[in-house]
């Protein structure tokens, strides 16, 4: 029989992943084409044939998503896999019927065909939604592991947004080296805390040769996972993430809900700023789809360096972007800690917002008057740079994970805000990570 014909729709992660772990090599499936959206610059680039192994001596060609319809058609498309995340069940289902208008079947791929089994124990933080906390949690669950004698590296989701052949394994250790591959704003929000912590990170492209690389020098896998995704490592512990800031979404967002039916314990953050009734109204929801979790409640305080600097000030709030953007959130911890610190004014950037900058707005109305930390690649980060500086205020408040000063020339007063998770009551995590895996002897 012929190859199934089958293009791959994604974002520049999980449809690599999924290619690589089930597709490549396979006799039975002939990838024609992937499709890209969520991240600017991907499309119209091609899957490098050193990735893509010897059935692909071309590539494999990556096109913008709009053209999907078309490309059924021209390619005599079989099957169309969805390979992203962190969008409501909806669009998920809008996507299946414009596929299956066009004549090919729709594929949701799952757990057993895409996990990797490690050699050693691996335990996973993942969220029900973009900026629920879960890079915080990540933080706190390294450093108890650290603290219980166990040497961690964290795996991040993929976020390959350059050449794909150099970052097929990425490690960082230092600051050096995310200079050294070129990292994004994106990337460095969530490398830059890790390192800061002491702690290993990879990432890249091929996530199999990434884990067996880690395995070499770690004792346990801490699987960093992005958007709501699904690990692309078999658990022993999945933690997730859930966000009482907005209830019903943990059951209302591919693949989030993926994430809540198979977790073994919920981290249900921020219980300190969302209303109480919207945090009994999430706890029953998971706890309705979910009963055997351990549920933990936590916060996320938030730390700024000088709090007075920002009273009776103008000001202009940085946030992290994805968070903004895909993640729907419409403020996050830098518009909390403008208000709880008295600035005189949240100053709306929009007005003062450049090409790049100026689209992301329109791409994603609901962003609200802050201004998200974009920057994928060297023009977007230059975009914001003169977003910042054009802006009309007095101070900058940065809520990204990162030092923006790094990596832009920031000509206002800058004050950073860190956020850190803080367990409410037991059990907390040192109690389960304890239970589960105890001291290293």
């Amino acid at each position: 029989m012929a190859p199934i014909r089958t293009i791959i729709m994604g974002a520049a992660g999980r449809d690599f992943h999924n290619f690589n772990v089930f597709f490549r090599g396979n006799p039975e499936y002939e990838v024609v084409a992937f499709t890209a959206t969520q991240i600017p610059n991907i499309e119209g680039r091609v899957y490098p044939a050193e990735l893509a192994g010897p059935k692909y001596p071309k590539g494999i060609p990556i096109y913008p998503e709009s053209d999907l319809v078309r490309l059924i058609k021209e390619l005599k498309v079989d099957q169309v896999v969805f390979a992203y995340s962190d969008v409501p069940h909806e669009y998920v289902m809008h996507k299946a019927s414009t596929v299956l208008a066009a004549g090919a079947d729709f594929r949701l791929m799952g757990t057993k065909a895409t996990m990797l089994k490690s050699s050693k124990p691996v335990v996973a933080v993942c969220a029900v939604r973009t900026g629920s906390g879960k890079s915080q949690t990540t933080r706190r669950v390294s450093l108890i592991l650290r603290e219980l004698g166990y040497k961690v590296a964290a795996i991040r989701h993929p976020m390959p947004y350059g050449d794909l052949v150099k970052q097929a394994v990425q490690r960082f250790e230092t600051y050096a080296d995310l200079d050294k591959h070129e990292c994004t704003i994106e990337e460095r929000e969530e490398y830059e805390p890790h390192l800061d912590n002491g702690v290993i990170v990879y990432a890249g492209v091929d996530y199999e040769k990434i884990l067996r690389q880690a395995e070499q020098e770690v004792d346990i896998i801490l699987w960093d996972g992005g958007n709501n995704d699904f690990p692309f490592y078999v658990p022993d512990l999945y933690i997730v993430v859930a966000d009482p800031h907005r209830p019903g979404h943990e059951l209302a967002y591919h693949p989030g809900e993926t994430n809540v039916r198979a977790a073994d314990v919920f981290v249900l953050n921020k219980v300190d700023t969302a209303r109480p009734e919207d945090v009994i109204k999430v706890r029953e929801s998971l706890y309705a789809v979910n009963p055997n979790a351990i549920f933990i409640e936590a916060a996320s305080p938030l730390f700024v360096e000088n709090p007075g600097a920002i009273r009776g000030k103008r000001v202009l709030v940085v946030e992290d972007g994805p968070t903004l953007t895909h993640g729907e959130m419409a403020y996050g911890a830098g518009w909390v800690a403008a208000r709880r610190f008295g600035a005189a004014e949240i100053v709306d950037p929009r007005p003062f917002a450049v090409r790049s900058i100026l689209e992301t707005y329109k791409k994603y109305p609901t962003t609200g008057a802050i201004l998200p930390a974009m920057g994928y690649g060297e023009a977007q980060m230059k975009d914001l740079e003169e977003t910042i500086n054009r802006s009309d205020v007095d101070l900058v408040i940065s809520a990204t994970p990162i030092d923006l000063t790094r990596v832009i020339k920031v000509q206002k007063p800058i004050q950073r805000v860190r956020y850190e998770l803080q367990e409410i009551g037991k059990p907390d995590l040192m109690d389960i990570l304890s239970e589960k895996f105890g001291k290293k002897k």
